[in-house]
């Protein structure tokens, strides 16, 4: 997958970009799957196979002249996982945009439920966690990345879905506390959000470092965001006071926001 910047370019110059290479792409042994483009900010992110990553830029540079900024490798099953279903987009009006949000959810104390429990009534009670995490994952159309052994990993198209996802997930595990004489299960929650392609070697790399780290930094059945996904979420969602928190592997503070409350 490549990054292009093409700051003041529209939907339609970006198609008709994307159809010169695709009328080349087969002299230089490519084959593009799709592109995404965030008008916003002027990313376009190609989809392709290549032999090598001169190929690529070989095939860019001979039809329109625009060299990618980045190219990371990526696998089809990750790209899937993140980006959901590849579609070229047969003109402009199809175009969509890469930007995905990204969530991590983690169990507090699964290695202590573990020694205390035993292994097959705590991989019971690791069956009825997924479970809870999966029906709301579904409901908001999220796609499950990656199970971390005691969390999963997940991507959203939009940060309304996303969050609403987390606050289900929330109540859900509380529900369930004060239902069951079962052992509590509590989980922290992180969301972050980005582009698949940004200075990294791992797609949606910056995103999920983040969301990984906010969930770590999570108190047990809270949900912490980045500042992109509080300044994009709808007005309908109440998020406390801001935070700086310094996390590992980002060497500034990060601001960090607390989701409070859905929509009534």
């Amino acid at each position: 997958m490549d990054r292009h910047d093409v700051p003041g370019a529209s939907a339609e110059d970006v198609a008709q970009a994307h159809l010169r290479d695709l009328h080349i792409a087969s002299d230089f042994g490519v084959q593009f799957f799709s592109y995404w483009f965030d008008p916003e900010k002027g990313g376009v992110f190609c989809f392709a196979r290549a032999p090598e990553r001169e190929s690529l830029v070989s095939v860019h540079e001979k039809s329109h002249g625009l060299i990618p900024n980045e190219i990371i490798a990526v696998s089809e099953d990750d790209v899937l996982r993140f980006l959901g279903h590849v579609h070229d987009p047969v003109d402009h009006t199809e175009v969509t945009s890469p930007f995905r949000t990204i969530m991590f959810t983690d169990l507090e104390g699964s290695t202590a439920l573990l020694e205390s429990l035993g292994e097959a009534p705590f991989l019971e009670l690791l069956k009825e966690h997924d479970l809870m995490i999966r029906r709301p994952l579904v409901a908001a159309a999220g796609r499950e990345v990656k199970h971390t052994g005691d969390g999963i990993l997940a991507a959203f198209d939009s940060v309304e879905r996303a969050l609403a996802c987390a606050l289900a997930i929330r109540r859900g595990f509380g529900e369930r506390n004060r239902a069951s004489a079962k052992p509590e299960l509590r989980v922290r929650l992180g969301i972050a959000a980005g582009e698949p392609v940004d200075h990294n070697d791992d797609i949606y790399g910056s995103a999920v470092n983040l969301a990984s780290r906010l969930c770590t930094a999570a108190e047990p059945q809270h949900i912490l965001v980045s500042e992109v996904v509080r300044n994009l979420a709808p007005d309908s969602f109440r998020f406390g006071d801001p935070e700086n928190l310094l996390l590992k592997g980002f060497a500034e503070l990060v601001s960090v926001y607390e989701l409070v409350q859905g929509p009534e």
